[in-house]
């Protein structure tokens, strides 16, 4: 079921009651969805920190089992309660270091985000998608910082092999809500069982894992996904995640709201999906208006 297709749903119990006369006084979207978060989002806030104060937890090596270790970022309040949880994988010989500034954006936003240090740093991308769901094991039943999260209510992002263990994350377990992949490197690249929305940043001057060997493939070979999507980053290379990318973080953000909360307000952002032009160099998606 598409994005708008949900949203027209949702509306027609309000036009029905209209046409007959009746008048509804307006209705908080929060009182319809529990998991919303945070004031009405704008494009400017997206690309930028969020409204939630942040802070950090280090996760030393052997806190957990299956990962290395990492640190968890989070919003300081939970007056407005639980958070959706992220676990995010950096790529081939990265650290969590080389893609830190997603951790307090995402967390800036209303989530629960833990990036981790893999293993070794040349784990291939079925490592680091096992290691994600260790982490998000971590997360949610033994961290300092398990109170803040909602473990029905889990997603992924990495870079690189980490964009590639997304994919393999939302392969080996189905009840993830969210997987963004950044410019991913993934040999395996038909997974027709996956049904998680995943988006997909790919970049157009990627080298290292060029589009049409690695995230176009990917995107095409999961039919049986909810939702999915295609950004592709005009002049970016296979670098853009590893620094504060107002892009990234407009529509990843946007992706993972809609999808770990539900939260429609973000509908906006990504159907109809953006247009071709000087952001992008290529957009598919499965909006209904595409």
């Amino acid at each position: 079921m598409g994005i708008d297709l949900i949203r027209r749903l949702r509306l027609l119990p309000v036009v029905a009651a209209m046409a007959g006369g009746i008048a509804l006084a307006p209705m908080a979207e929060a009182d319809d969805n529990p998991y919303q978060r945070g004031p009405e989002p704008t494009a400017a806030s997206l690309e930028g920190v969020g409204p939630f104060a942040t802070a950090k937890t280090a996760v030393p090596a052997g806190s957990g089992t299956g990962f290395n270790s990492g640190t968890i970022y989070y919003p300081t309040s939970t007056s407005e309660g639980t958070f959706g949880g992220i676990a995010v994988s950096p790529g081939f010989l990265g650290g969590e270091l080389s893609i830190g500034w997603l951790g307090p954006r995402l967390a800036s936003h209303g989530f629960v985000v833990m990036i981790i240090n893999t293993k070794s740093r040349v784990d291939s991308p079925i490592m680091r998608g096992e290691q994600m769901l260790a982490a998000l094991d971590y997360l949610t039943q033994q961290s300092s910082e398990r109170h803040r999260v909602d473990a029905t209510r889990l997603g992924v992002m990495g870079h690189s092999m980490g964009g590639g263990g997304a994919v393999e994350a939302t392969d080996f377990r189905r009840t993830l809500k969210a997987s963004v992949p950044l410019t991913p490197w993934n040999l395996n690249d038909v997974r027709p069982e996956i049904t998680t929305p995943t988006l997909f940043i790919g970049s157009q001057n990627d080298l290292i894992a060029p589009v049409n060997q690695y995230s176009e493939p990917l995107y095409e070979g999961m039919p049986k996904a909810r939702e999915k999507a295609y950004l592709e980053l005009k002049g970016g290379n296979h670098f853009a995640p590893m620094s504060a990318n107002p892009v990234i973080s407009k529509y990843g953000v946007s992706w993972l709201k809609r999808f770990v909360d539900d939260d429609l307000r973000y509908d906006k952002f990504l159907c109809p999906a953006p247009e071709v032009g000087s952001v992008f160099s290529e957009v598919r998606s499965t909006c209904p208006n595409d």
